[in-house]
């Protein structure tokens, strides 16, 4: 494999387009241990339970879940550990700020390997959905599949 021929590494939280409405997103470094980046590079990750929550002035992510690394012996890492991301100061006030208000959290929405080979975890300022506001979700995914089947005949 070439250097060109990067593998691509995306994990997506499916259920959070569905469960909530991301208002705006930002991008975030992770603090990781080198038996987790790796198993990130295995693709041995899933976001669907993580949250993110303040504490002391900075962010955490919690239970995201991140596979042991089968070659890391006794150097392994607890699986569902909180992890501390990376903002710059003005960000992390103005996601502080936003929480505080009623109805909005933050949400891990998807991590990936950036171009210079360092983990991204993708987060977003959401707003919970209510079963109204799912069922038009659906309803939206629905038509947007039936018109992709009719212009493909």
């Amino acid at each position: 494999m070439s250097k060109q021929e990067k593998l691509t590494i995306e994990i997506v939280n499916k259920k959070a387009e569905y469960r909530y409405f991301l208002d705006e997103t930002f991008e975030t470094g992770i603090m990781l241990f080198g038996s987790e980046i790796k198993s990130i590079r295995r693709g041995a990750a899933n976001l669907n339970d993580a949250y993110c929550y303040f504490h002391a002035g900075e962010l955490y992510v919690k239970s995201m879940y991140v596979a042991e690394y089968k070659f890391a012996s006794n150097q392994n890492h607890e699986t569902r550990r909180p992890r501390k991301l990376l903002l710059k100061k003005s960000e992390l006030r103005k996601l502080e700020k936003k929480v505080k208000e009623r109805g909005y959290s933050i949400i891990p929405y998807r991590l990936y390997i950036g171009e210079r080979g360092l983990a991204k975890l993708e987060i977003a300022l959401a707003r919970g959905k209510k079963s109204y506001d799912k069922r038009e979700s659906i309803k939206e995914k629905d038509q947007k599949r039936d018109m992709a089947r009719k212009n493909l005949f």
